[in-house]
């Protein structure tokens, strides 16, 4: 196991580079000036202009910038914010929370919703309840989230008016954003699982679970959905780094804080520093889920020995 996690977390330094290089890269070859949207309602003369560009190291060469900025990056230190003017680890620290009660409420209804349905859509195979079930599946992956988003505002807070439509607060407010956001990885979570239990169901070892007198509730929770899982928590591992981006769209529709609309507006403001922070950061985070995911095979199906995948 030790040397499994050393030989994955060396695995994911070059994925690091590569990310922060393309980030990197593209933020230098974005046309506009950042020092000129600082400094456009103060009307700066040229040489103040100039001189903010030397302090905050826009002038240097591509080589130059992108050295320094991954030697910060090792210890954690993203610079300042070119708009505020805050540490940028700070700022995203500040709203981490409100991305992860978001990304992690809408992902607990994906895995809920989707391993529950698929295996009653398995269950009921070419029912009534199985087209229904993949029917809601095709719809939620092909919808766009912000046009979801604005459905469910209109039906549950201007229409029923059940919910708030925007802001940040309790729980009335997360269900929404909740629901828009873990609608598509229900979706695939539910149609994955149908498919796994499908193939589950035919397998020896369920034929003699029945032959012992089970219940048909009792031999799939004890020895289907335990096999049937392991590809599901693999395509959860992935819908992650799905729910993450897909966190932008839905922070900025329900007018929500959180990392998504800071990097929205910092992508505005051509703030590199918390761009790029922001980016290598929640890049950090997807290796570190699908690390996750990578340990908990061994614990769903003995037979896979962790240190054997790659």
């Amino acid at each position: 196991m030790g040397e499994y996690l050393i030989r994955r977390v060396l695995q994911m330094i070059p994925v690091l580079l590569i990310v922060s290089f393309m980030v990197f890269s593209i933020l230098y070859l974005l046309p506009g000036d950042p020092v000129e949207l600082m400094l456009a309602e103060v009307g700066a003369s040229k040489e103040m202009m100039d001189q903010l560009r030397d302090q905050l190291g826009l002038n240097d060469p591509f080589h130059v910038r992108y050295g320094r900025f991954l030697y910060d990056a090792i210890r954690l230190d993203f610079g300042r914010s070119i708009q505020t003017n805050r540490p940028v680890l700070r700022a995203i620290r500040s709203q981490l929370p409100a991305t992860v009660e978001l990304t992690f409420s809408s992902m607990a209804f994906a895995v809920v919703f989707g391993v529950g349905a698929g295996s009653i859509a398995a269950l009921r195979r070419d029912s009534l309840v199985d087209n229904a079930v993949m029917v809601f599946a095709v719809s939620g992956i092909s919808m766009p989230l912000y046009w979801q988003g604005l459905l469910l505002i209109f039906l549950f807070s201007l229409r029923l008016g059940w919910v708030p439509a925007t802001g940040q607060g309790g729980l009335d407010r997360l269900i929404l954003p909740a629901i828009t956001l873990g609608t598509g990885a229900a979706g695939t979570i539910a149609r994955l699982t149908r498919s796994s239990v499908l193939e589950v169901l035919g397998e020896d070892y369920m034929r003699t679970a029945r032959a012992k007198g089970l219940p048909e509730s009792a031999v799939l929770i004890r020895h289907g959905l335990r096999n049937a899982l392991i590809p599901v928590v693999t395509v959860v591992g992935l819908q992650f780094g799905s729910l993450l981006g897909g966190a932008v769209l839905t922070e900025t529709v329900f007018a929500r804080q959180g990392v998504g609309r800071l990097l929205v507006n910092a992508i505005y403001f051509k703030d590199f520093p918390m761009v790029q922070g922001t980016v290598f950061l929640a890049a950090l985070a997807y290796m570190g889920v699908n690390l996750i995911v990578d340990i908990l095979y061994g614990f769903l199906d003995p037979r896979i020995k962790v240190g054997s995948r790659s």
